[in-house]
């Protein structure tokens, strides 16, 4: 006896509810791209020193809300992606940036054949120096020094102490 075509269409289309909502899946894992894009968000939100707090008010979101987008248990819409690019005023493609090869090996071509836009570059740094907290320490001081020609010039001498571009 044959299956009605609407059971079978029923049956290909059940998710766990975990799946529906979007970010884990059928073990309740959050997605490896759900973290690493709330790893990005956490990275520029801790980068400009704003806190959760904050960052929901801009989005009018809670903190709560914040925090499980950050932990990628919340799958980030588009049209949030787009919120938080403006808020945390980087190119959509920031949440996408220093994906592990791995992880972007399974979902399709590698990484150094998709085009990329005038403001992005493909390579990224090969270890976490973005996330390590010295970095994050000196970018804010950084830009805690308020006079434009005393932030080029600190810039100028920090350049010039490493060694010389190619």
């Amino acid at each position: 006896m044959s299956v009605p075509m609407w059971e079978e269409l029923k049956g290909d289309a059940r998710m766990s509810r975990a799946e529906q909502m979007g970010g884990t899946d059928r073990e309740g894992r959050p997605s490896p791209i759900d973290v690493h894009v709330g790893s990005r968000i956490r990275l520029r939100r801790t980068l400009l020193g704003m806190s959760q707090e904050r960052l929901g008010e801009a989005l009018g979101l809670t903190f709560q809300q914040v925090q499980k987008y950050e932990r990628g248990v919340n799958r980030v819409g588009a049209s949030r992606l787009f919120d938080l690019s403006r808020v945390l005023d980087v190119p959509i493609s920031f949440f996408f940036d220093d994906m592990p090869d791995s992880l972007a090996s399974s979902l399709g071509p590698p990484l150094s054949r998709r085009p990329t836009g005038f403001t992005e570059t493909p390579d990224g740094f090969g270890d976490d120096t973005l996330s390590r907290r010295e970095t994050l320490e000196l970018v804010r001081a950084y830009y805690r020094i308020t006079d434009p020609a005393v932030r080029k010039r600190v810039f100028d001498l920090i350049k010039s102490m490493g060694p010389a571009e190619t």
